[in-house]
C-alpha cells in the first residue's frame, strides 16, 4: 500500500524540509512541493535532492515557482500572477510520495483560499512538524484543531529539535496523536545525517 503524506509545520522555520529529506529517504519516496517561493536561486526541492541518497524517485516540480521570499499570495501578486487551487493537481506516481507545504497551514495562497484549503484538495493525510520554543504548544494545537475541524486525517507529528518533555507529552495526550519520531538538533545537515535519521523512523512504517 503506498504511503502519501503532506507534511506541513506549525509555522515558519520549523525544519519541514529537513524533515521531509528523511521521510523521502525512508519512504523511498518521490517529493513534490506545490508552491515555492523565493526565486530560482532558492528550491526546496533541490535541498531535498541533495540530502537523500536514494535513486530513481522522482521531484515533481513546483506548480508555482515564486520569485520573492514572501507569503505566497504576497509573492505571486508582485508577480502579476494569482494562485489557483485548480491548477495545482497531486502527482500521479504508484510510489511513495511526500509533498511539503509552504508555511503554516493558515498562509494565505490568494485572497479567498489558504493553505489548508489546497491541504483538503489534495486529500492526504498530513504529517505535523512541531518545534519547541515559547508558544508551541499553542501553535500545535491550533494547527490540530484547524486539521481536525475540517476532518483532514493527521497520521502524526514528529518533534524536530530540541527536546522538551513536558510540552511533548502534554502535546501528545491532548491531541491523542501518535508521535511519529523525534529528530534531535543535527551538527551537520547533510546525507549521513538523513540516512541516520531515517533509518530510525523507519520502524514506525512497519
Amino acid at each position: 500500500m503506498k504511503k502519501q503524506f503532506i507534511v506541513a509545520g506549525i509555522g515558519t522555520e520549523i525544519g519541514k524540509t529537513f524533515i521531509s529529506s528523511v521521510l523521502v529517504e525512508a519512504l523511498q519516496a518521490d517529493y513534490w512541493k506545490p508552491i515555492q517561493s523565493g526565486g530560482l536561486d532558492f528550491s526546496d526541492t533541490h535541498t531535498v535532492k541533495s540530502l537523500v541518497s536514494i535513486k530513481n524517485n522522482t521531484f515533481f516540480p513546483e506548480a508555482y515557482r515564486l520569485n520573492e521570499p514572501l507569503s505566497p499570495h504576497a509573492a505571486a501578486a508582485l508577480d502579476g500572477i494569482t494562485i489557483e487551487l485548480s491548477k495545482i493537481q497531486l502527482p500521479v506516481t504508484e510510489r511513495n510520495l511526500i509533498v511539503e507545504l509552504a508555511g503554516g497551514l493558515m498562509v494565505p495562497l490568494n485572497d479567498n483560499d489558504l493553505v489548508i484549503d489546497m491541504v483538503q484538495q489534495l486529500n492526504l493525510p498530513v504529517i505535523l512538524v512541531s518545534k519547541n520554543y515559547l508558544g508551541s504548544i499553542n501553535h500545535t494545537l491550533l494547527s490540530v484543531e484547524a486539521l481536525k475541524s475540517r476532518n483532514i486525517p493527521v497520521e502524526g507529528i514528529i518533534f524536530n529539535g530540541i527536546s522538551n518533555a513536558s510540552t511533548e507529552s502534554f502535546i501528545l495526550n491532548y491531541t491523542k496523536l501518535k508521535c511519529l519520531g523525534r529528530v534531535p538538533t543535527q551538527a551537520e545537515i547533510d546525507k549521513p545525517a538523513v540516512r541516520k535519521l531515517a533509518d530510525a523512523l523507519e520502524n514506525n512504517w512497519q
